[in-house]
C-alpha cells in the first residue's frame, strides 16, 4: 500500500506570498495610522492651549516648514529601504541652494531653470555616493559621512563668508517660494506631488519592488537576478536629486542663503524616516510613514514655540521617539517573523 503526498501547487504558493505581504501591508499601515492619530492629537492639543495655532497663517507657516522635510523624507526613504543610508542630504541641499543663488544673483534666470541646475548638482552627489557604495562596496555610513564634510568643506571654501540675499535673487524665483494656488502653497504642493510619485512607483514597479528586495536580503535579490548595484546606485541618484531639488526650494523659500544653509538637517531627516516606519534595516516601510514622520517631526517644534518651550526639547523629544521607533521595528520584525513561519507551517 502506498501513501500519496499532496504536493503544493504553483496556486498555494502564490496565495501564501500574498497572504505574507498583505500581513507585512497590515503591520505596517498600522503603524502609519498610529503616526498619523499622533499627530492629530498633537495638532489638536496645541490647538486647545492656543487656537491661533490653526489660524490661517498658522497652517500656511506649518505646511512651508514641513515641505523642504519631507522631500528630504522622501529621498532618504528610497536609500535606507536598500539597507543603505544618506547622511550627505543637509549638506547637498546647502551647497546647492548657495549655488542656485549665486548663479541667479543679479540675473532674470526663471525658477525651472534655478530648479534644474539644484537637481543635476544633487544627482552628481548622489551618483559619487552611490558609486562608492555600489560598486567600491565601501560602508554607506563611511562614504556619506566623508561627502558631507567634503561638501561642507567646499561649499565654505567657495564662499568665503559671502552670503545670497534675497534682493539680488530674481522674483520668479522667489515666487516659488511664497507664491500659492487657491490659498496653498506651492512647496507643499510639489512637496505632495513628488511623494505621491514615489509611492506608487514603489509600489507599483518592479524596478521599485526590488529595492525592498535589496533591503530585505541583499544576497538573495542578487540570486533572483536583481541588478543590486545598479538598483543601489539609482537609489542614491534619486535621494541626491531629491536634496538638489530641495536647495533649490530652500533658495526660493528664504532668498537669503549662507554657506550652511542646513546644517544638521542629516540627522532630522533620517529621525523622520525612522520614526515614519521606515526600518534603518531596510526593506519595510513606506515613503508614506516617512512623509508623516517628517510633519509630526515638523509640528513638535511648532507646537514648542508656541507653547513657549525651550526648544532644546525637541532634541530630547526627538530621539525619544527615535529610539520608540526602532523598538518598535524590532518587536514588529520579531512577531511578524513569527506569525509568517506559523502560516507556512499550516
Amino acid at each position: 500500500m502506498t501513501t500519496t503526498l499532496d504536493k503544493p501547487t504553483p496556486e498555494t504558493g502564490a496565495e501564501e506570498g500574498r497572504s505574507a505581504r498583505s500581513l507585512v501591508d497590515a503591520v505596517f499601515r498600522a503603524r502609519e495610522i498610529a503616526i498619523g492619530g499622533a499627530l492629530a492629537l498633537l495638532v489638536l492639543g496645541t490647538w486647545i492651549a492656543n487656537p491661533g495655532f490653526l489660524d490661517d497663517q498658522g497652517i500656511k507657516d506649518l505646511l512651508l516648514n514641513s515641505s523642504i522635510l519631507v522631500l528630504l523624507a522622501v529621498g532618504q526613504s528610497v536609500v535606507v529601504i536598500t539597507r543603505n543610508i544618506d547622511l550627505s542630504v543637509g549638506s547637498v541641499v546647502g551647497l546647492t541652494a548657495f549655488a542656485c543663488g549665486h548663479f541667479v544673483s543679479g540675473t532674470d534666470h526663471s525658477a525651472p531653470t534655478v530648479v534644474l541646475l539644484g537637481i543635476a548638482l544633487g544627482t552628481v552627489c548622489g551618483l559619487v555616493s552611490g558609486a562608492l557604495v555600489s560598486f567600491g562596496r565601501v560602508p554607506a555610513l563611511v562614504v556619506t559621512l566623508g561627502m558631507l564634510y567634503i561638501i561642507q568643506g567646499i561649499d565654505h571654501a567657495w564662499a568665503h563668508g559671502e552670503q545670497i540675499n534675497a534682493v539680488n535673487v530674481p522674483d520668479g524665483v522667489l515666487a516659488l517660494g511664497s507664491g500659492s494656488v487657491l490659498g496653498i502653497p506651492y512647496l507643499p504642493l510639489i512637496s505632495a506631488a513628488v511623494l505621491a510619485a514615489t509611492g506608487y512607483f514603489l509600489r507599483t514597479y518592479r524596478s521599485g519592488r526590488e529595492l525592498y528586495a535589496i533591503g530585505s536580503s541583499p544576497d538573495a535579490a542578487r540570486l533572483a537576478g536583481i541588478p543590486v548595484r545598479r538598483r543601489i546606485l539609482a537609489a542614491y541618484a534619486f535621494s541626491g536629486a531629491i536634496a538638489g531639488f530641495a536647495g533649490a526650494l530652500w533658495l526660493a523659500r528664504f532668498g537669503t542663503v549662507v554657506a550652511d544653509a542646513a546644517n544638521g538637517w542629516e540627522l532630522t531627516v533620517v529621525s523622520a524616516v525612522v520614526v515614519g516606519g521606515v526600518a534603518i534595516t531596510g526593506g519595510t516601510g513606506s515613503v508614506w510613514g516617512a512623509a508623516l514622520g517628517a510633519l509630526l517631526l515638523t509640528t513638535i517644534g511648532s507646537a514648542l514655540v508656541v507653547l513657549k518651550v525651550d526648544s532644546f526639547w525637541q532634541q530630547a523629544i526627538t530621539g525619544v521617539l527615535l529610539l520608540a521607533a526602532i523598538t518598535t521595528d524590532r518587536v514588529l520584525q520579531v512577531r511578524t517573523t513569527s506569525a509568517l513561519r506559523k502560516r507556512s507551517r499550516r
